[in-house]
């Protein structure tokens, strides 16, 4: 098998499944983004609650 086949065999495959972009429907950007924003100003407290020489 060439390389040319196996690209083109790949190329085929990855527009065959991409009706919906690749993204799962029950992921939201903003929800996802919000949630990591609280998980790390939460952890930026836990840090600085130990942190109490400075």
């Amino acid at each position: 098998m060439s390389l040319h086949t196996t690209a083109a065999q790949l190329v085929t495959l990855a527009s065959e499944g991409g009706e919906h972009g690749g993204n799962h429907d029950s992921l939201n950007p903003l929800v996802t983004g919000g949630g990591a924003f609280i998980v790390l100003l939460l952890l930026l407290w836990v840090t600085t609650r130990f942190n109490r020489d400075r």
